[in-house]
């Protein structure tokens, strides 16, 4: 049954960008792949012009860059003063934080393990091994056990030796703290759903990240055996999420009072739209030179790690949505809610797997993965919505 409620206008992506995500980056993969057999080297040298402490690489230089592209024009999009209203809309936005913060990481946490270190542990290989970086800030000598991990010495650098399933499950868990804040707002959109309670959540869910993202990190990664020192948290978050929140707070507010709404909405905001998704690929092209082999070697890893990522979406969606129904929102509102919870915020989640564990990690392939399946997956859900529209009760 079609909700009457439900507006009729054509919705659609209009970045082309937006609309073959998918399609870039599988091209990108690609790319990489070939990249990393042509000059084996590149992305281990850009990776090597990092920001040290006491001597360890903490933070790559180009990365950063592209992942600070990747995020201001997400943040500067967002009029926080719109947190405020939150309050006129009460359930949806407490239905849509439970999801995010109460249930959705430890969800992950547990499907993840259930099929990267059981179910699949058999294919991806219960010996295969990953290089990751040093914790930030721990010098211990090599030999020495710390977590799942030994320390070896790898090109005169000390490198953590952890169960490859291990790797993978620090990408998923870095993946399932990390609301989204960039295109749940297109997925919103799409939807028909309230466009300015998407708003409200982004904002609050970035705020929000300045507080929880390290803690549930810390935790998660601890209790898989990867853990990661609070100021590495920390400082990726500073790095990934505050800086590019706050450059985007006070361009914006600059921009506005020189230039007005109009020029912010039509001429500023129509330039960086493909600044985002351009960064991405570019960071996506680095990963993959790195990750090459390992896919050639094994081209069904981006499956098993595809599949707890997928059953997780799919999940997060259907107790959003029934709980949206039981709470009797109008559809407008359960929409939105439910598809936030659903997607994830990739962006963060492969700079901080990037930061933490390096650019040739399993964590950091982990989340590229997330980025792949975001896509067709959020569309399927997205017209799923569209079809049970009227189950739910009208706007008022």
């Amino acid at each position: 049954m079609k909700n009457e409620n439900l507006p009729s206008d054509g919705r659609k992506m209009t970045s082309v960008f937006e609309r073959y995500l998918t399609v870039w980056v599988a091209l990108c993969i690609l790319g990489g792949i070939i990249l990393g057999k042509v000059a084996p080297g590149l992305a281990g040298k850009l990776d090597r012009m990092a920001i040290e402490v006491n001597g360890a690489p903490v933070v790559s230089i180009p990365i950063a860059i592209c992942l600070f592209f990747m995020m201001y024009p997400i943040m500067v999009k967002i009029d926080f003063a719109s947190v405020v209203k939150a309050g006129k809309s009460g359930k949806p936005v407490l239905l849509t934080l439970i999801l995010n913060w109460a249930i959705k990481p430890f969800t992950m946490y547990a499907i993840s393990l259930l099929f990267l270190g059981f179910l699949f542990r058999g294919f991806i290989g219960p010996e295969a091994k990953d290089l990751i970086k040093m914790p930030f800030g721990l010098d211990l000598p090599v030999g020495a056990q710390h977590g799942a991990g030994i320390v070896v010495m790898q090109e005169g650098i000390k490198m953590l030796e952890v169960p490859l399933w291990r790797s993978y499950l620090a990408g998923c868990i870095l993946l399932g703290i990390a609301p989204c804040t960039a295109m749940v707002l297109v997925w919103g959109f799409l939807a028909r759903g309230n466009d300015g309670l998407t708003l409200v959540m982004v904002a609050i869910n970035s705020l929000t990240m300045l507080l929880l993202y390290g803690l549930l990190g810390g935790f998660l990664l601890g209790v898989g055996r990867l853990p990661v020192p609070w100021q590495a948290l920390l400082l990726s978050i500073a790095i990934y999420v505050a800086l590019p929140l706050v450059a985007g707070y006070f361009s914006r507010r600059w921009i506005l009072a020189a230039k007005g709404e109009t020029w912010f909405r039509e001429k500023f905001l129509h330039v960086l739209t493909p600044i985002t998704i351009i960064a991405l690929l570019i960071t996506l092209v680095l990963l993959f030179s790195f990750k090459g082999e390992v896919i050639v070697a094994n081209p069904l890893t981006i499956l098993w790690i595809a599949v707890p990522l997928f059953l997780q979406t799919v999940l997060i969606f259907a107790l959003g949505y029934v709980a949206a129904r039981l709470m009797k929102l109008s559809y407008e509102y359960a929409a939105p809610a439910s598809l936030i919870g659903a997607s994830n915020h990739f962006e963060v989640a492969i700079a901080t797997s990037v930061m933490l564990f390096g650019l040739s990690s399993g964590a950091a392939l982990a989340t590229v993965v997330g980025v792949l399946i975001e896509v067709p997956v959020m569309l399927l859900l997205v017209g799923f919505c569209k079809k049970t529209s009227g189950w739910f009760a009208p706007a008022h």
